[in-house]
């Protein structure tokens, strides 16, 4: 792996011992290079970022799944960027069709999470209206934490009260059926929740640009082209102007590129 952006007296290229091709970095390495802001003049705020991949023609999934157009150093990253987290934030859409499971706690972040006050591994909560989850799946029985189910004050009851049969946590963070984003952001920094990472999908990662509470976007670049009509990694609502982002750093390997930008 390269860093790009931004540039260095050395380069990782130069200083790895691979060669042209660098070298696979450690995940301490990693870690360091996608770690949250410390905390402001008033204490941690809650930062969202958002981890994502788009094709060069913009697709952010092919049949469905985002699998298909990631890569090795992909996933190594979206684990770093998990193990960083206090809670990872998913609509339920992209809970069905990519089988999301519980995050998993990692012996190599177990030190840093328990000096950052952070449990064994990342919460998962779940974005819905409608609380139509399959409350069985091991996302909902066998987390290491309970898994948050985040809905509207209009949900139906019934669907309410299976998800807490199962063992999730039900955080209300809108008025009608469905969640406010900037709700759900304040929600979660009440439960201790500050740095916060959602993986989409597109509705809900469109719902949360339009709402302005996007912080940062970890976006990979993928060196693939998959035509058709697959989404775009934000959908939903426009915004009146274009939220503006600034490039804060990009690494490369095997034609991937991992960018990450932050709200200008």
């Amino acid at each position: 792996m390269r860093r790009l952006f931004p540039l260095t007296d050395v380069t990782d290229e130069t200083a790895a011992p691979g060669g042209a091709d660098g070298r696979e970095w450690s995940l301490a390495e990693l870690a360091a290079a996608y770690a949250y802001p410390g905390p402001g003049l008033g204490g941690r705020e809650p930062w969202l970022r958002a981890n994502m991949v788009s094709t060069l023609d913009g697709a952010a999934q092919h049949d469905g799944r985002s699998q298909p157009i990631s890569c090795p150093a992909d996933m190594r990253i979206f684990g770093v960027l998990r193990a960083l987290a206090d809670v990872v934030v998913v609509g339920a859409e992209t809970v069905r069709q990519e089988g999301y499971r519980p995050a998993r706690a990692r012996a190599e972040f177990a030190a840093a999470r328990e000096a950052a006050g952070q449990g064994p591994a990342a919460v998962i909560a779940v974005v819905t209206a409608s609380l139509e989850l399959d409350f069985s799946l091991p996302l909902f029985t066998s987390p290491l934490l309970p898994t948050l189910v985040l809905t509207g004050a209009g949900a139906a009851p019934d669907r309410v009260a299976a998800a807490e049969r199962a063992g999730a946590r039900v955080v209300v963070a809108g008025e009608g059926a469905g969640v406010d984003p900037a709700r759900a952001v304040r929600a979660l920094a009440e439960l201790g929740h500050t740095r916060l990472l959602t993986e989409g999908g597109p509705r809900l990662l469109g719902q949360m640009v339009a709402a302005g509470v996007l912080d940062e976007l970890c976006l990979t670049v993928s060196p693939m082209l998959t035509a058709g009509d697959a989404q775009r990694i934000a959908g939903g609502p426009s915004v009146t102007l274009p939220r503006r982002f600034t490039l804060n750093s990009m690494l490369e390997e095997d034609g991937f590129l991992f960018t990450r930008y932050r709200r200008s």
